[in-house]
């Protein structure tokens, strides 16, 4: 190996030890911010039926900043019945910028997920064949798409992604007209005709790992 590649190797080594090592103190940071979230969504950001929060432990940080800054601008949690997103957008107001966001993100994204209970009876067999209209966004295993927006599903709790799709579907979210994103998705929902068929799809993403 001569010089010059092992100059390239040497300098691509300590890149990666600086990028790992400013993470990890964006992360210590981003703690500090996530003390008003805790009440809500838990200490490891396990998410809590009770308090009606998701589990935020395990999701992409593209689409924890994305939704921070959709509660923040107002296009989630000013809809007339959201009384969930309602809670929620005071508290994503508190962070003052871009920069707190990041850390916070980090933050989550240093928690690991959690083990969610299965809530939702319904037939995954059948929703297996609904929810081919999903993957293209979602992915085959419900991994999620950050290209095409489309967040990971497999391991959220299932009565939090039931919701969701009936607030598209109710207009509860994508009522903004620059919501891009939520304007596909709701478009999507709007194929799942009844609650059972919700109820099937959201059983099919139950059993995908």
């Amino acid at each position: 190996m001569d010089f010059r590649t092992r100059s390239i190797l040497l300098a691509g080594v300590l890149l990666a030890a600086l990028s790992a090592a400013t993470h990890a103190a964006d992360a210590a940071a981003g703690k500090a911010s996530y003390a008003v979230c805790v009440a809500c969504h838990g200490p490891n950001a396990e998410g809590s039926v009770a308090m009606n929060a998701p589990m935020l432990a395990g999701q992409e940080p593209w689409y924890l900043k994305r939704q921070l800054e959709a509660f923040k601008s107002g296009q989630r949690g000013t809809a007339h019945g959201d009384i969930y997103g309602m809670q929620m957008r005071p508290m994503a107001t508190t962070i003052p910028d871009a920069a707190t966001e990041d850390k916070l993100v980090a933050w989550i994204a240093s928690l690991p997920a959690q083990p969610v209970k299965t809530t939702i009876t319904g037939d995954a067999a059948a929703g297996k064949a609904q929810y081919a209209v999903c993957a293209a966004c979602h992915g085959q295993n419900a991994e999620g798409n950050e290209q095409l927006g489309g967040p990971r599903l497999a391991g959220q709790e299932d009565w939090y992604l039931v919701r969701q799709i009936r607030n598209y579907k109710a207009g509860i979210r994508n009522y903004d007209p620059k919501d891009i994103f939520g304007a596909q998705m709701r478009a999507m929902a709007a194929t799942l005709s009844s609650d059972k068929v919700i109820n099937d799809v959201v059983a099919y993403i139950n059993s995908l790992k």
